[in-house]
């Protein structure tokens, strides 16, 4: 089929998460005369509002949707209406029906001329529960090895990956906004793109590079400069207000990602660099609608706030898409104490002796405790915060009454007059009362046994088959523990922060962390995939290392090198005990890490 349009579509991300600015999608929208777009997409999905918002619909807790997707678009209507400008986003969570027609009765009530498209066909649980019925599949969870019939937890919910066409069906039929529930982040950017320029199923590295395109600017401000390890630079930039990212894709798949005009932050090959790495988790990139190939990818700096992306490759997509299932996971409290100055260790044990000697008869129900302490006093410091760390008291257990105040709370402080010096709690005791977590358990589920429905305004329907041709990739992505040819020769050294010199960026896949390290020339890249091995990361993660699987693989014309820790964060965002949740600080401790850095790239300048 002949392109729709000769020139590229302009999208414009608006939103990464539910904590997202809110007024985004307005200023952009407002903006189209001096800087026009065609289309807004905006993600407000993620592993932790995928288990609430599932558990709140189970329960009957209320509204299963995102209601501050409410708040983006309704001061945004009257200009999406006026410039005809398509929107498709996530943000119907566990309640996509209900979303459409609470946005159909926002339009309906301004009277503006938009049509309210809507997409289901990601709740499974149904189809999950008659494949493991039958026996058809053992459901192995794809984080931890686990099967789903050894999971101790009754599932709530199962979530599907959904790909982007029902979005570009929907576009095509004259629909002017979508909401969706869990299609995959990047699908609204894919949906549009493929409307826009009439692409066929097949052709694969058009689809490639929409994918990445998607990924890019999916997050928001990540790919302007947000969560980036050269953010000192972006203070004469502005930093306080960091614009939005908007992709240009042409018909050939061609992809240039800028941002809004005459905002702050920037877009560069580091900015983007960082945003890619921390998505993937191999050379080989899922999603419903095609793979992409990741081993040759670069990114050019075109002028200003202006970035080409180049070498991406399309292949088949798999024959199965991913699945979010939730399921209740119990409860969890926490009380935090101040110790200050000297001996920290020593009244850290103190303390922890004593409250386990009351927490006694109770201690056996708990499917977990923990005593951390977190931070470090400074040395001779210059004020009494400085020498201030917490101790984190966490508790978790299957039933709340497990976790009640008689029972957590109160043997944790009774101890107060007793206990080391200077012994102190914070006073606001609201996170020692049991709160309910979610597990969450991530799998395959085959793309043949997903509905995807599209919804029109007019009542019609009609389903999005599965892809035509699809391919059975290997579980285990390509993987090199260390590099092939590795250089020693980089001359005399300092020992100091790998951070000095090097980029990075990490976050959570499940319990699964993703870290990738990037520098700034070749020959700085010699050097860091020479010292970077499987090896090095487990040596530089001490402690934290947990003696799971770590996968490795280098992106030569990107001079990165990218690990994916298995089974690295504790179940994940909506049970974890960590306190980085979301897995970003995995790569801010390893580039506090102390290693031998030649002395020559010192010389051009740290981070």
């Amino acid at each position: 089929m002949p392109s729709r349009n000769k020139r590229p579509i302009r999208i414009a991300g608006c939103s990464g998460a539910v904590t997202d600015r809110r007024a985004a999608m307005a200023q952009l929208a407002e903006n189209h005369p001096n800087d026009p777009i065609d289309a807004i997409i905006g993600d407000w999905m993620s592993e932790f509002n995928m288990t609430t918002r599932a558990a709140m619909k189970s329960t009957n807790g209320g509204d299963a949707y995102e209601p501050t997707f409410i708040e983006a678009i309704a001061p945004a209507l009257e200009n999406i209406a006026k410039h005809r400008i398509k929107v498709a986003v996530n943000a119907g969570a566990s309640d996509t029906k209900l979303l459409h027609q609470v946005v159909t009765g926002m339009v309906e009530k301004k009277s503006l001329d938009l049509k309210v498209a809507y997409i289901s066909g990601d709740e499974v649980l149904p189809a999950i529960e008659k494949a493991q019925r039958s026996g058809q599949s053992k459901f192995e969870n794809i984080c931890t090895g686990e099967l789903l019939d050894d999971w101790k937890f009754e599932p709530l919910s199962a979530q599907a990956y959904l790909g982007g066409l029902g979005i570009a069906a929907a576009f095509a039929k004259g629909a002017d906004i979508v909401v969706c529930g869990r299609v995959s982040d990047a699908s609204p950017v894919i949906g549009a793109a493929y409307w826009w320029h009439g692409w066929q199923r097949h052709q694969l590295n058009e689809l490639a590079n929409a994918f990445v395109a998607g990924h890019l600017i999916e997050c928001s401000n990540y790919v302007t400069g947000g969560n980036f390890t050269g953010f000192k630079t972006l203070q004469t930039k502005g930093w306080v207000d960091i614009g939005y990212p908007i992709a240009e894709i042409s018909n050939n798949g061609q992809v240039f990602i800028t941002k809004s005009k005459n905002t702050g932050g920037e877009v560069s090959v580091h900015t983007c660099t960082s945003q890619l790495l921390y998505e993937i988790q191999g050379p080989w990139y899922y999603n419903s609608d095609v793979t992409a190939i990741l081993d040759e990818m670069w990114f050019r700096q075109m002028g200003p706030d202006r970035v080409a992306l180049h070498g991406v490759k399309g292949a088949l997509p798999p024959s199965t898409t991913k699945v979010g299932l939730t399921a209740k996971g119990g409860y969890q409290a926490e009380v935090h104490f101040f110790p200050c100055g000297l001996d920290i260790p020593e009244k850290a044990r103190m303390l922890e002796a004593q409250v386990r000697h009351l927490l006694k008869p109770h201690i056996h129900r708990f499917s977990r405790l923990e005593f951390t302490l977190n931070g470090s006093a400074a040395e001779n410091p210059s004020n009494q915060n400085a020498a201030t760390v917490d101790l984190r008291i966490f508790a978790q257990a299957p039933e709340e009454n497990d976790l009640l105040p008689e029972k957590f709370l109160r043997p944790i402080i009774d101890p107060i007059m007793q206990s080391y010096p200077g012994a102190t709690f914070h006073l606001d005791l609201r996170s020692g009362f049991p709160k309910p977590i979610f597990e969450y358990y991530v799998t395959l589920l085959p793309q043949a046994d997903v509905e995807h429905r599209v919804h029109l305004w007019d009542g019609n329907s009609f389903v999005i088959p599965p892809p035509p041709e699809s391919k059975t990739w290997s579980a285990q992505q390509p993987s090199q523990a260390m590099t092939t040819n590795a250089r020693s020769d980089f001359g005399p050294t300092t020992r100091g922060p790998l951070g000095w010199i090097v980029h990075a960026r990490s976050g959570d896949k499940g319990s699964n962390a993703n870290v990738g390290f990037w520098v700034r020339t070749r020959e700085e890249w010699d050097w860091l995939r020479s010292i970077l091995s499987v090896e090095t990361i487990k040596r530089l993660l001490t402690d934290e290392y947990k003696g799971k699987k770590i996968d490795r693989f280098e992106l030569p014309n990107m001079f990165a090198v990218h690990f994916l820790l298995h089974d690295h964060l504790d179940r994940g965002v909506s049970c974890t005990s960590s306190y980085d949740y979301l897995g970003k600080n995995v790569a801010e401790y390893l580039r506090s890490k102390h290693v031998d850095l030649p002395n020559k790239f010192l010389n051009r300048g740290k981070l």
